[in-house]
């Protein structure tokens, strides 16, 4: 079924047509996406797939979910590393909260897939450019990660993160049927300066930046999460919850750490070298 679907019969393109990228129907979604992401950091279209290429998307990703990686390690910090000795312990560097979901890696699509064809095609990647206000994106050249899929079973969740790159793409497969919801703290750190204090208060409990987002299957979101703390809530419901996400970056040559690839999603290859392309200093 899927792979006699072209990337165009994927697309909502009836509403969406992104193909055509002067399109004025076009051009208006581009310009609602700006302005979401210009607020808070996060926008989302609603009903992106076609009825077909949602259900090709969760068939790839139920076939495969039998390949989940689960990180034996249950608890992870904020930045997904293994904290700082010379900090306080409550420091959010050291405050560690449970974590469980896992992911289906990118290596695990072939080039077969609508999944793979879909992050490879040049009329989507121009279309989030120009959501995003890019000049250009480039492939995020990480072999394991640049395409995966969150599988969050009855049960699990994912805590308080930052991400890697400064926006992620995220395509909601299959909803949890209760729970699983998106929180996020928009802007909460910057480029030049992490905000320990206000990444602790969001840590110890303090609910007052924290916004609450409802996805539902076929929905596309774009969020920067760089800066913007972010988490899934637990799984409540009786069915997984399933996310496909796709990142890009705006330079070549971008990978994820050794460590944080190799505590995620459980390999690494020869891409992952200790020196990595970024675009600040931050901790990760």
């Amino acid at each position: 079924m899927s792979a006699s679907l072209s990337c165009r019969e994927v697309i909502n393109h009836d509403d969406y047509p992104i193909d055509e990228i002067e399109n004025p129907v076009c051009r208006e979604v581009v310009d609602q996406v700006r302005s979401e992401l210009a607020a808070d950091g996060c926008a989302v279209i609603r009903n992106f797939f076609s009825p077909a290429g949602l259900q090709a998307l969760r068939t790839e990703a139920n076939q495969r979910k039998a390949k989940t990686y689960y990180s034996p390690r249950k608890s992870c910090n904020a930045y997904l590393n293994d904290g700082a000795a010379n900090f306080a312990q409550d420091h959010p560097l050291n405050v560690f909260m449970p974590r469980s979901n896992g992911f289906i890696t990118a290596d695990l699509f072939g080039a077969e897939t609508t999944a793979h064809r879909l992050y490879y095609w040049q009329p989507l990647k121009r279309f989030l450019a120009a959501c995003l206000d890019k000049q250009e994106l480039f492939i995020y050249e990480d072999p394991v990660s640049n395409m995966i899929v969150n599988v969050g079973r009855p049960g699990q969740q994912f805590n308080w993160h930052f991400d890697t790159n400064e926006f992620t793409i995220t395509m909601l497969l299959q909803a949890a049927a209760a729970g699983g919801i998106f929180e996020y703290v928009p802007n909460l750190r910057s480029a030049a300066d992490e905000c320990y204090d206000e990444v602790k208060a969001v840590l110890d409990g303090d609910r007052g930046r924290v916004k609450r987002l409802q996805l539902n299957a076929g929905d596309l979101q774009f969020f920067l999460g760089r800066y913007s703390l972010h988490q899934v809530t637990a799984n409540s419901g009786d069915s997984d919850r399933l996310l496909l996400i796709m990142s890009f970056s705006e330079k070549p040559g971008m990978v994820g750490s050794k460590a944080r690839v190799k505590n995620l999603y459980g390999k690494t290859t020869g891409a992952h070298a200790e020196s990595k392309v970024r675009a600040d200093n931050l901790v990760d």
